[in-house]
């Protein structure tokens, strides 16, 4: 007699598929752009949603040398998984935090003087030399020392015999945009730093500044190291991109159709009851919500599923675990395969659809996509 799991009985019919050939088909081809600076891939925020650990393994297979988180607890997470590559903390640090970077050998950037004191006792205490890149603000005014202070923390940083200057980054602000103008005002801006930085040490620290539009638009800009995320996930960092890296989306939402209605014109549809039929219709369900990484008003924003191959509208607000589709007069029936992003048959619908749609960026789309859908990988299919 066979015995069914919780979560196998539990279990929605809906979730995610990660193709991991198609990570490191993108890395290769990032790696060949970038080439001859190595690449540092972006495996924050759960590698872009698409699950850390798995891409972090696919990437380094594929080439690239260094992986970049965006917490100490991102980087403790994947050194406990096995990694012992670089890994980048892209944030300095909370002083509180220093002994598990150092405990963990992991990398972060500085640009403050208590982090720089914090970090290098830290390391004092645990008798080592611990390697840290400044970060600069060149334009970007997120985070990051401004240009005049570089030199002071440079010289906090040669100070401390526990502190190794390995690298000088900053970050390109608008490397996606069309106009060149301020990318080339920020580089300019940080290659006079590094100059001054470069006379100070006595040689030129690992040098990086390019993400995924920088590495595409902006040659000078990829210096010693290329720090690549989202398009190793196989989707351009702007649509004008589109085409110029052959990238393949990695990441597909799937779902079964839980529930068949056929209602007559007139009745209104979801929460609000702003998707009215103006004739008679068959409404299925999707076990797929708000919660899930579907904004709740993606529907009335034109969104679409596929459903046997073909485009159909989503009916009305997506609610925080369902939402309704509108199939017309199609026989489509409970257990129907729904993809919401993906391919099905020749029909497409992308990360990119979902953005325009939506008036954002692909980054921000699959990144929602919840941990409630499970990840299930493949290597070279869907």
């Amino acid at each position: 007699m066979s015995v069914v799991t919780p979560s196998e009985a539990t279990a929605r019919p809906a979730w995610v598929t990660v193709d991991l050939a198609a990570i490191r088909a993108n890395v290769a081809a990032l790696a060949a752009v970038a080439a001859p600076a190595p690449l540092l891939v972006a495996v924050k925020a759960d590698a872009y949603g698409h699950g850390a650990a798995p891409v972090a393994r696919a990437a380094l297979d594929a080439g690239a040398t260094h992986l970049g988180v965006a917490t100490v607890d991102e980087g403790v997470g994947l050194r406990e998984a096995g990694f012992d590559a670089p890994i980048v903390v892209l944030s300095e640090p909370a002083p509180a935090a220093a002994a598990v970077v150092v405990a963990h050998s992991l990398t972060p950037f500085v640009y403050s003087a208590a982090g720089i004191e914090a970090l290098g006792a830290a390391a004092a205490a645990a008798g080592t030399c611990l390697p840290v890149h400044l970060k600069v603000d060149t334009g970007m005014h997120r985070v990051g020392c401004l240009p005049a202070d570089a030199l002071g923390l440079v010289d906090a940083v040669l100070a401390d015999d526990h502190l190794e200057l390995e690298g000088i980054a900053t970050h390109l602000a608008s490397a996606d945009l069309d106009d060149p103008a301020v990318s080339v005002a920020q580089l300019d801006c940080f290659d006079a730093v590094l100059t001054d930085v470069t006379v100070r040490v006595g040689h030129r620290p690992i040098t990086h500044a390019a993400n995924s539009g920088g590495v595409m638009a902006f040659p000078r800009a990829r210096y010693d190291l290329v720090r690549v995320g989202i398009s190793v996930y196989g989707l351009a960092p702007a649509p004008s991109f589109t085409g110029r890296v052959p990238l393949v989306p990695a990441l597909s939402v799937h779902a079964r159709v839980s529930m068949v209605k056929d209602l007559p014109a007139g009745e209104a549809i979801s929460y609000g009851g702003r998707y009215v039929l103006d004739r008679p219709a068959r409404i299925v369900t999707v076990p797929v919500g708000y919660a899930d990484g579907v904004p709740r008003d993606y529907g009335l924003a034109g969104g679409e599923v596929l459903i046997g191959g073909r485009r159909y509208p989503i009916a009305g607000n997506v609610t925080m675990d369902q939402l309704m589709v509108d199939v017309g007069d199609a026989p489509v029936v409970a257990g129907a395969d729904v993809v919401l992003l993906g391919r099905q048959g020749d029909e497409v619908v992308d990360a990119q659809e979902w953005a325009t749609k939506l008036g954002t960026i692909t980054n921000e789309i699959v990144t929602r996509i919840g941990p409630r859908l499970p990840r299930h990988y493949v290597d070279g299919g869907r």
